[in-house]
C-alpha cells in the first residue's frame, strides 16, 4: 500500500516558500512614485505625454514641477518652451506670454530660440480678436490694435533674426494679415472723421495709411479720403493731385466716378447698432 504524507505536512513545507516570496515582495517594493521623487526624464515624459493628449492643465503642473526641481539643463529649457505652449493652448495668454518672454531673455542663443519668437508672436496674434468678436463676425480692426502691433513686431523680429527658419514663411503671411488689419483700423477712424466733417483729422489719418501701409488694399480708400477731405477744405490742388495718384494706381475706384456720393454711409437706424461697420 503506497505511503501518503499527511496534509498538514504538505502545508508545513509550502508555508516557508510563501513567506519567503512575501518577504521579497515587501523588501523590494520601492516607494510610491510621485512628482517629488521622479527623475527629470520621468517628469518630462509625463508632462510631454499629457501635452500630446491635450491635457494642458495637468501638463502645466508637471512642467512647473520639473522647472522648480531641476532649474538647470536641457530638460529645464525645453520644458519652459513647452510650458508656454501648454499655457497658450489652455487659454492663458498672459501666463504664456510671460513664460516665453522670460525664456527669450534667459536663453537668447538656445537652439529653439526661433520657435520661441514665433510662439510669442502667435500668442499675441490670437489675442487680436476675442471669442465674442469672432462669434459675431466683427472685424478685429474695430477694436484696440495693441496686440496686433505687438504680434506684428514679434513676427518681424523673428524674420529679421532668423529669415531662413522653418517658421519664417508662416510669420510673413501673418504679418500681411496684421498689416491689413492695422490699415483697416486706421481707415475706420479716417472715415469716421470724414463722416463727421472733421476733414483735417480725416486727411491726416488717411495720409498715415498711405505712408505706413503702402501695400495694404486699404491704401485706395485712404487716397480717396484724402482727396475728398482736401476738396472739402478748399485745397483743390492737393485734392486733384491726390485724385491723380488714385487714378494712376486704382483707376476703377468709385470715388473717381462718383466723388460726391463716396463713401456710402449707412442710414441712421443702422448706425445705432453698436460695433457694426457704420462705427
Amino acid at each position: 500500500m503506497p505511503f501518503r504524507r499527511p496534509a498538514p505536512l504538505k502545508f508545513a513545507l509550502i508555508l516557508p516558500l510563501l513567506l519567503a516570496l512575501g518577504a521579497c515582495s515587501i523588501f523590494h517594493h520601492g516607494p510610491r512614485q510621485t512628482l517629488n521623487n521622479m527623475t527629470v526624464e520621468q517628469l518630462y515624459q509625463r508632462a510631454h505625454s499629457m501635452s500630446e493628449d491635450g491635457n494642458w492643465s495637468n501638463a502645466e503642473a508637471v512642467y512647473q514641477k520639473l522647472i522648480a526641481r531641476f532649474p538647470y539643463g536641457a530638460y529645464n529649457e525645453q520644458s519652459q518652451i513647452e510650458l508656454a505652449y501648454a499655457q497658450y493652448k489652455d487659454g492663458k495668454p498672459e501666463d504664456a506670454y510671460a513664460t516665453i518672454n522670460e525664456f527669450i531673455k534667459t536663453f537668447p542663443t538656445q537652439q529653439h530660440i526661433a520657435y520661441a519668437y514665433y510662439l510669442r508672436g502667435l500668442i499675441n496674434f490670437d489675442r487680436t480678436g476675442s471669442g465674442i468678436q469672432k462669434l459675431a463676425k466683427i472685424s478685429p480692426s474695430r477694436f484696440d490694435q495693441g496686440y496686433a502691433l505687438q504680434s506684428f513686431d514679434d513676427f518681424n523680429t523673428l524674420i529679421a533674426r532668423f529669415p531662413d527658419s522653418r517658421y519664417a514663411a508662416d510669420a510673413r503671411q501673418r504679418m500681411v494679415y496684421l498689416r491689413n488689419q492695422l490699415a483697416q483700423g486706421e481707415l475706420n477712424v479716417a472715415e469716421f472723421y470724414l463722416q463727421r466733417k472733421a476733414y483735417v483729422a480725416a486727411a491726416d489719418r488717411a495720409k498715415y495709411i498711405v505712408e505706413h501701409y503702402q501695400r495694404a488694399p486699404q491704401v485706395a480708400d485712404a487716397l480717396a479720403v484724402m482727396a475728398k477731405s482736401y476738396h472739402k477744405l478748399g485745397q483743390q490742388q492737393l485734392s486733384e493731385q491726390t485724385a491723380q495718384v488714385l487714378k494712376l494706381n486704382y483707376p476703377n475706384h468709385p470715388y473717381l466716378s462718383h466723388p460726391n456720393s463716396w463713401p456710402k454711409h449707412h442710414s441712421w437706424p443702422w448706425r445705432l447698432i453698436p460695433l457694426t461697420s457704420a462705427h
